[in-house]
């Protein structure tokens, strides 16, 4: 995580917010006609900022109203899990892994 001056986290959290309401509008069904290419791009936004940032930590509140900032909050949660038992468990699998990815 890096850290940010608070201007900075404003206006991640500003945006964040943004790309979560409409994730969350187009998952409840409030929004007409939802853009597919926008959905995707709001939702590789957010989690460029969760991995930015400890949601957790530096939003909180837009964690407890946004249903798909939780999701991907949680998600890379569950990621940052899998990647540190690899890492543990098979330090040769994880090298190779990220060769691949890269």
């Amino acid at each position: 995580m890096f850290g940010f001056n608070q201007s900075t986290l404003q206006s991640l959290e500003a945006t964040a917010a943004a790309s979560a309401a409409y994730l969350d509008a187009c998952d409840s069904g409030d929004h007409p006609g939802p853009d597919p290419k926008y959905y995707r791009e709001c939702g590789d936004l957010l989690m460029r900022i969760f991995l930015l940032v400890d949601a957790e930590k530096a939003f909180p509140n837009l964690l407890e109203r946004s249903a798909a900032a939780r999701e991907i909050a949680d998600s890379i949660r569950i990621r940052q899990r899998i990647e540190a038992g690899w890492l543990g468990t098979y330090p040769e699998l994880a090298v190779v892994l990220r060769r691949v990815s890269q």
